[in-house]
């Protein structure tokens, strides 16, 4: 059988770095060399342990992609790139005919997945890739859907903590307030406590010294209106290969679900993890 080819768009950025190494390792899928890349990148290449990856501007983009597809055929797109760019690339994939694996948060989510929708394509799209912590989350779900309002008059924080470089607030941790507001506590976004500062990550937080540059530290903690009850639940995340392994496994589940002939679909890394 033929290695699925997957092209990782981000590069070279840490976390397309880390799925690009991933994907290289995995002797059923083919990394191609080519990745799109911002507008702010000025080198013409980068390298991925002894992969040369060709870069392509935005200007150059639709010119280079129809000559890819000519040369390779269908092909998957990984995109790992910055929340500003979320739309717009979706859009690009879509009208260009490229399924594709969404790890990138950020961005207008509804209109992401409703242009999805309005394609010929189908797509994994999830703010979170690690497997564990979206099996956490689905747990989480499961609660709200079946003890709505059981921390009513509860106080809820939520705090993360990620490397300097990421420029929004925790998509996962986004993610949660839904669930906890279903449970019974008013919480927004704007509420959360997010650090980015590598001293205060490692001298208050505990963050170690060799993860600051990629980690995803969060807590959620409860506390009864009268301070009598305390709950709390943490995930602390250091590197990015946990991140990159829930690429593969999503890259797997869209190859699958293209030779079944899906289009016009979004799938989530719950459906990953559920293997329908």
């Amino acid at each position: 059988m033929k290695p699925t080819k997957i092209m990782v768009n981000g590069l070279p950025g840490n976390m397309a770095a880390k799925a690009a190494e991933h994907i290289l390792r995995d002797s059923a899928l083919k990394l191609l060399p080519y990745a799109l890349t911002g507008p702010e990148i000025t080198a013409n290449e980068t390298q991925v342990d002894s992969e040369v990856v060709t870069l392509i501007l935005p200007d150059k983009r639709q010119e280079m992609i129809d000559s890819i597809k000519k040369a390779e055929g269908r092909f998957i797109c990984v995109d790992y790139t910055h929340p500003g760019a979320v739309n717009d690339n979706a859009s690009f994939y879509c009208d260009n005919g490229l399924a594709f694996v969404m790890g990138t948060t950020g961005g207008d989510r509804q209109r992401l997945v409703q242009t999805v929708k309005d394609s010929d394509v189908a797509a994994v799209i999830a703010p979170n890739m690690a497997k564990q912590i979206v099996a956490f989350q689905a747990m989480m779900e499961y609660a709200a859907g079946t003890f709505p309002g059981v921390f009513k008059g509860y106080d809820l924080q939520i705090r993360e903590s990620h490397q300097k470089g990421k420029a929004d607030t925790s998509g996962t941790a986004k993610a949660m307030i839904g669930y906890f507001n279903e449970l019974g506590c008013p919480f927004t976004k704007d509420q959360i406590i997010m650090e980015r500062d590598p001293e205060v990550q490692q001298t208050k937080w505990g963050v170690p010294e060799a993860y600051l540059g990629g980690h995803g530290w969060h807590t959620y903690a409860l506390r009864s209106e009268d301070g009598t009850v305390f709950f709390q639940f943490t995930h602390n995340v250091n590197g990015r290969d946990i991140y990159a392994g829930g690429t593969i496994d999503a890259i797997y589940y869209l190859a699958k679900k293209i030779e079944q002939g899906t289009k016009s679909k979004v799938f989530s890394m719950i459906d990953v993890l559920k293997g329908v």
